[in-house]
């Protein structure tokens, strides 16, 4: 079990607040990790794997202008889903996450390994974009939940 997603799992529980991911490139990792937790039900009531673009405007309401004009890997686009995340399932703590974790897909913007992540917490926004490299599909999702999580963990704390 992950220690920064117990104590996540835990701070969220002190602030009787819920959590929903609106997650890409890691097809749900972030909420698997989250439910590994004990507890995690009282946390997490609904979460969102949106890999196609159609889905982040769908779904969460990712404006099809931010899309076009950043593209989809980018912080714009995160912050949107996790405030879309957090809308959408009733929740004060939102993280969208979109990435390439290839091994194909990436561009001159966009290389293999960068992903963009927007965390929204109770009206409180931030956007991270990592580029973890060329490390393997696997390994750049792994690394994208840990981000997530030692992230989240630090917003909470202060």
């Amino acid at each position: 079990m992950d220690q920064n997603a117990e104590q996540v799992v835990n701070l969220l529980i002190q602030r009787k607040w819920h959590i929903s991911f609106a997650e890409s490139c890691t097809g749900g990792l972030a909420a698997a990790a989250l439910v590994d937790v004990p507890n995690a039900s009282r946390v997490l009531d609904v979460s969102f794997v949106t890999y196609a673009s159609e889905a982040k405007v769908r779904v969460l309401g990712v404006r099809q202008e931010t899309i076009d004009r950043f593209s989809v890997v980018s912080e714009p686009v995160a912050r949107e889903m996790a405030e879309g995340a957090a809308l959408a399932g009733q929740a004060e703590v939102g993280v969208g996450i979109t990435g390439v974790a290839g091994p194909s897909g990436g561009t001159a913007e966009s290389p293999v390994g960068t992903v963009c992540f927007g965390f929204f917490m109770n009206g409180r926004e931030r956007q991270v974009t990592k580029h973890f490299g060329s490390i393997g599909r696997q390994a750049v999702r792994r690394a994208s939940v840990v981000f997530v999580f030692e992230t989240l963990r630090e917003m909470l704390e202060i």
